[in-house]
């Protein structure tokens, strides 16, 4: 496609308390899966970049954590200090909020984004599941009282609605340069690290409400051989008793897991995977700085 019009490139931060539906809305908007998703709150634990290339721009998406107000564990202030320096640079904010829900946690994204000095764009998400729309506009207008936005937009992240209008609003925010990325790059991830990710995915959707934060995902081994990658993962827990809810009664749970983590590691490969999975206790790993360091979670926002 030949366009005449400049083209444009930048960084756009997707920042909203937990469960608001931030990275679905990343998926949708890059028509491709790059950060888990599930319906327990705070499953996004790292910075994401989630990249989309076309004729008129490229557009760099940073996934964020949840901004939460009860940082007590050091994963808590982890997850705090990903999202709010995923705000540095940036050209444009999405904020991401849920429709006729307002909490404490957005009062304090909102105080947080708006000493940003960015532009922000308020993207109210899971309009889909309003039972009468009518009730929509009065919670618009409540919260463009709240602060100047520069636009509000109405979106079902999961539905795609007005996705395409939000994108339309994201160019026009970013300056006129040349890409920084190469244009069949999606993500700044490595394929091991999405591997872990997905795995972590599989156990909060199997574990519901069993199991709150206190699991991680180690890759011990990741090896390419000749037409299959063999994956060996550690799943740390913080206590004993947590073990066994993992691995489940005979081993099925941690089965299902790994059946379902090891096809979409076949997606994402595209090619066979072989997928071993270990369960093993790190006590109070989730409250050590060192710990969450030696486990992956690098403050290389910083």
């Amino acid at each position: 496609m030949i366009t005449n019009q400049p083209y444009r490139c930048g960084y756009v931060a997707l920042i909203g308390r937990p469960n608001v539906g931030k990275s679905t809305l990343l998926n949708h908007l890059l028509g491709q899966k790059i950060s888990i998703t599930s319906r327990k709150p705070q499953t996004t634990r790292h910075q994401i970049l989630g990249i989309k290339t076309t004729p008129e721009a490229q557009i760099i998406y940073v996934d964020t954590p949840g901004l939460h107000g009860q940082a007590k564990r050091a994963m808590n202030r982890y997850m705090n200090r990903a999202a709010s320096s995923a705000l540095e640079g940036v050209d444009v904010v999405l904020f991401v909020v849920e429709a006729l829900q307002w909490t404490e946690d957005d009062e304090l994204v909102l105080e947080r984004i708006r000493q940003s000095g960015a532009p922000i764009i308020l993207v109210v998400n899971k309009v889909d599941k309003l039972e009468d729309k009518a009730t929509l506009l009065p919670f618009l207008q409540t919260l463009s009282g709240k602060f100047t936005f520069g636009d509000v937009i109405p979106v079902s992240a999961l539905k795609g609605d007005n996705l395409a209008q939000l994108e339309t609003l994201i160019r026009a925010h970013l300056g006129e340069t040349s890409p920084q990325y190469p244009e069949d790059q999606v993500t700044d991830r490595s394929v091991r690290f999405m591997a872990a990710e997905i795995i972590r995915e599989k156990l909060m959707r199997r574990l519901g409400q069993e199991l709150p934060y206190d699991l991680t995902v180690e890759i011990e081994q990741f090896k390419e051989e000749k037409g299959l990658t063999r994956i060996n993962a550690l799943i740390w827990v913080d206590r004993t008793n947590q073990k066994a809810i993992v691995i489940g009664k005979k081993g099925e749970r941690l089965k299902a897991v790994g059946q379902e983590a090891r096809k979409d590691i076949e997606k994402l490969l595209d090619g066979k995977v072989y997928l071993e999975l270990w369960v093993k206790v790190k006590a109070g790993w989730s409250d050590d700085e060192r710990a969450l360091h030696s486990l992956g979670y690098h403050n290389d926002f910083e």
